[in-house]
Parts: structure tokens; C-alpha cells; sequence
């Protein structure tokens, strides 16, 4: 299995090969040459099996013969070993034919953990393969940096830099950044937001003598591998629910684009799909890119879900490269256009491809706490904002579909990461699990920089161990 570049100017590359680049040396992202399929019988056969066979059957078409299906198997089954719940991703009913996809029982609460274990022992399996070491840049709004950290501290050949904006994540999600003591790991605060922070992360990526020279890698969602981890749960969730003879629906909070488009790949790869439903917070472009043909960024606005508070969706540009016909010369006139001038617009067949492929709903902060209110009222579940705005999304969305097709909602996160904001809305305050009591009174440990694309890139050169290491 070969992969291409979203802007069409880079080589193919392998998986392996793949897994280190992270972002293209063109700018772009990756996707595979093409998409491998599954028969119905294969889809039924996933019932019940448990998850780490399932995300074997799955990921092991994507990887070719860069990595073999033994040891993939090896990594897959330790990798969800250390989920605090036996089926890893539990379904749990909240109203008539509607359930939670539960991907918060890893280590650091949050779906993130899904991928991000997995992610961290192919790329420890590959360096030791190659005898060689490697740096990873990543930005998160909130929860990628806890979850990057957890997977990879103390790996013997990675060093782990992991930008957030300072003041805009909550205090679980930073603490689970800066407690951390292991020498390999450095969180770094960044006077600015997200959005700053992950165009920083591009721009250190499209410096090609910085990338060398550090061995740089990724482990955002830019990251394909990140992305075919996360298609796993679409195909466990969905055969639980009587896939391929049953036709589910799934409503998925979403910022960066990166879950719902695994969601997208899983329908590619032949999953009875029925809807996917875009659910955003206050900070809507893609609902409204739906809604009006044009991408348009506009200001970040703090939410009590901020792993949403996103204007710049990186992996749209994947689903931009699919829906065109893999156009790649329309993609870079795309995003040359939104670097220049904070938006482009959707022509007609874009348009109609993506109505085709999602609906879309934005959730008010109003919305979100009157969501997690009437769950909790009604069901008894306790949602958190992001999950409450896939819950409202999915409500308004899918109001007037089938019933018998099952509504499946995203739950990315435990509602104990927002402590201060459920609070707020329920009145009472969630506990961390036991296994993360002390996380709350650990030191911290962190850098705060200034939002300078030079200070950055010098603090990872002081630091990174992958230099002068071949």
C-alpha cells in the first residue's frame, strides 16, 4: 500500500515511511493510493470479537508488508490492554435507539488514547528497526498533548514536544501534560490559541532544513496513522449494532476533522454508514461551510468544549482531496486561498459531495448545558460539553429519520476533564478515577514560550536528542 500527497507534489510513500513524515514535504496530508474494502460477511464477523482483533482486521490492508500482522497483532492487544473497560469502546444506551460510543477509558480520558497507543509502539517498533531516533512536534486543544505525552514518555528513541495554548485547556488536560517528570517530554505553553499553535507545527514541517535536521515527526491527527486507528470503533460500534444487515448513523464532535473522517474512510472501506453528522460548538466554519459553499475562518471563541475551539480543520483538506476526484491542483488553490485570505469556497460538485456525504449542527453554550441537563435527567448519563453537542446534534440533525437506523454519538472525552464547567451546569463536580488521584496535586513541569515561530523552533533544536543521532 502506497500513499500520495493531498497536494500532489510529493513522492509515495510506504506506510512505514508514512508514519514517520507525518506531514508532507509539500504541505499536504496523506492518503492511501486507494481504499481497501470489506465484504459483508467480513463486517459480520467483527461481533463480539474483542477490540484489539478487530483494529488488526482493520489497519493491517493500510500497512502492506512494512509491519507484519504478528507483531502487529503483539502491538494492537497491548496497546488496549491498559483501557479501563474490558470492550475498550463500550456502547451505552441513552434514549430509544440512540447510544454513546464511549471512548474515554484510556489512560489519559479521552478517544485520543485509541489511536495514540497504538501509534506510539508502531513508530518505537519501526526506530528500533532503523536504529535511529525521532522528534515529535504536536499541537493540541486539549487533549492530543495529554494523550501524545502518556503514549510516549520515556520511549527510549522519541522526544515528545507538545505545544498548547496557555490558559485555554482545562486544568485536567494541562496537568496531564506538565506532570509528567520523564526527561523525553516537554509541554510547552504558548501565549496564543490553537489555531497558532498548530500553524506552528506546519511551519516546522514545511521547514525542511529544521525537519532534517531534528528527525522531525507527528503525531497529530495530520498523522494518517492517528486516522486509520480511529476507523476501528466505526466497524466494532456498528457490527455490535447489526452491521452490514443494519444501517447505523453516527453524530461526532468535531474539530480538527480527523474523527469524523476515519468515520468517512469506514464508509469507504464498505461500512453501512447511514448518516454522519458534523456537531461543532460555538465555533461552527464547518457547519456553516455546509450550510453556504464557503470555508471561512473567522474569530476563536472560548467554549466549555475546548478541544472544539478550532477555526482551521486540518483534516478537511483530506476530505477536499477525496470528494474533488483527488484533484490535487484544486486542493493547493484552495488552501493557497485560505492562507491568503482566511477562506475559499466550495464549487459545485465540492458542494454537493459534501451535502451528500454529512449533515451538520453547531451547538450554543446555551444548547450544550441545557443538553447535559436533559440527559442526565432523562438517562441518568452523564455527558460532557463536547458529547452534549454531539447529542444536539444528532437530535436535530437525525429528528426526522428512521428510527429503526441506530444513532450512534461520539463520546470523546470523561466528563471528569471538565471539572469547573460541569460544575457549572450540573452543580456537581465529577471525580477523576481512581487511578488518576493524584494528578491534581503532582508538580508541573512546563515551558510557557512566546507565540514566535523562531523561539519554538529553537527550543525544540536545544532539546531534541535526535540531533547528531544519524
Amino acid at each position: 500500500m502506497d500513499y500520495v500527497s493531498t497536494r500532489g507534489e510529493a513522492p509515495k510513500l510506504n506506510f512505514e515511511e508514512v508514519l514517520l513524515a507525518g506531514l508532507a514535504r509539500d504541505g499536504g496530508l496523506y492518503l492511501p493510493e486507494r481504499w481497501p474494502t470489506f465484504d459483508q460477511d467480513r463486517v459480520a464477523s467483527f461481533a463480539g470479537r474483542p477490540f484489539h482483533e478487530v483494529a488488526v482486521e482493520v489497519i493491517h490492508p493500510f500497512v502492506g508488508n512494512t509491519v507484519g500482522r504478528e507483531a502487529l497483532s503483539e502491538m494492537a492487544r497491548e496497546a488496549y490492554e491498559c483501557f479501563g473497560h474490558a470492550a475498550v469502546t463500550p456502547l451505552v444506551q441513552i434514549d430509544n435507539n440512540r447510544f454513546v460510543l464511549e471512548l474515554f477509558h484510556g489512560p489519559t480520558l479521552a478517544f485520543k488514547d485509541v489511536a495514540m497507543q497504538l501509534l506510539a509502539r508502531l513508530m518505537e517498533h519501526v526506530l528500533q528497526k532503523r536504529g535511529s531516533k525521532t522528534t515529535i512536534v504536536g499541537a493540541t486543544s486539549g487533549d492530543t498533548g495529554g494523550a501524545a505525552i502518556e503514549a510516549f514518555r520515556g520511549a527510549s528513541n522519541v522526544d515528545v514536544f507538545i505545544l498548547f495554548p496557555e490558559g485555554r485547556v482545562s486544568d485536567v488536560q494541562r496537568r496531564m501534560m506538565t506532570t509528567p517528570a520523564d526527561k523525553n517530554v516537554h509541554a510547552i505553553a504558548v501565549r496564543g490559541t490553537f489555531d497558532d499553535c498548530q500553524a506552528h507545527v506546519k511551519a516546522m514541517f514545511n521547514n525542511h532544513a529544521f525537519r532534517d535536521r531534528v528527525q522531525l515527526s507527528g503525531v497529530n491527527s495530520i498523522n494518517w496513522a492517528r486516522i486509520v486507528a480511529q476507523i476501528t470503533y466505526y466497524f466494532v460500534a456498528a457490527s455490535a449494532l447489526g452491521a452490514p444487515h443494519r444501517r447505523v448513523s453516527f453524530s461526532v464532535p468535531t474539530g480538527n476533522f480527523g474523527d469524523i473522517f476515519a468515520g468517512y474512510a469506514a464508509k469507504r472501506m464498505g461500512l453501512a454508514i447511514d448518516r454522519l453528522v458534523i456537531a461543532s460548538n460555538e465555533n461552527d466554519i464547518l457547519p456553516r461551510t455546509l450550510a453556504t459553499g464557503s470555508y471561512e475562518m473567522r474569530g476563536v471563541v472560548a467554549t466549555t468544549s475546548p478541544s472544539m475551539d478550532i477555526q482551521i480543520s486540518s483534516n478537511f483538506e483530506r476530505y477536499l482531496f477525496e470528494a474533488s476526484g483527488r484533484d490535487s491542483g484544486a486542493v493547493r488553490r484552495q488552501m493557497e486561498s485560505l492562507k491568503q485570505s482566511q477562506r475559499f469556497e466550495l464549487d459545485a460538485k465540492l458542494a454537493a459531495a459534501m451535502e451528500q456525504d454529512f449533515l451538520a449542527e453547531s451547538a450554543s453554550e446555551v444548547d450544550v448545558a441545557g443538553c447535559i441537563r436533559k440527559v442526565l435527567s432523562g438517562s441518568g448519563y452523564l455527558a460532557e460539553p463536547h458529547t452534549a453537542c454531539g447529542i444536539h446534534a444528532c437530535e436535530k440533525a437525525l429528528q426526522g429519520d428512521d428510527r429503526s437506523v441506530p444513532q450512534v454519538v461520539l463520546s470523546t472525552a470523561h466528563p471528569a476533564k471538565f471539572p469547573d464547567a460541569m460544575e457549572g451546569i450540573t452543580g456537581a463536580r465529577p471525580q477523576l478515577p481512581e487511578r488518576l488521584q493524584g494528578l491534581m496535586s503532582d508538580p508541573e513541569r512546563f515551558k510557557v514560550l512566546d507565540n514566535d515561530a523562531s523561539v519554538i523552533e529553537a527550543y525544540v533544536e536545544d532539546n531534541a536528542r535526535a540531533i547528531g543521532a544519524g
